[in-house]
């Protein structure tokens, strides 16, 4: 049963995640207490692909990074214009792998694991 749970959260977000990374997800959630599930469920994952559209149509004004919860850097970001464009650049390539770690971050919080980033 608990293998079937897994089954379907990975294929429902396996995108939201690196593929470095599934082996130790299924791990960790196959060990995980049943009370752990309801807060899994409730997790508000983001999308990389959204993030990469947001990053390469405003990415000048930030929004990528308010869109993954970086609201600091996104607000730096406004403010410098995309660090007057090289920022917003660079961050077309980058913004993939921070959503993917917000996500992974904010999953091991759920099941009480200690992740480093």
């Amino acid at each position: 049963m608990v293998k079937e749970r897994v089954d379907a959260f990975l294929l429902t977000t396996e995108e939201c995640f690196s593929p470095t990374d599934i082996s130790m997800i299924r791990m960790r959630m196959e060990s995980a207490a049943d009370e752990k599930w309801a807060l899994l469920e409730k997790i508000d994952f983001r999308s990389p692909q959204t993030a990469l559209m947001l990053s390469i149509f405003g990415g000048p004004i930030g929004v990528d990074r308010f869109y993954i919860g970086d609201t600091l850097l996104g607000l730096i970001k406004t403010i410098t214009c995309g660090g007057l464009f090289v920022w917003a650049f660079v961050d077309q390539f980058l913004i993939i792998k921070a959503t993917r770690e917000r996500n992974l971050r904010l999953l091991m919080e759920v099941l009480n694991c200690h992740f480093i980033s």
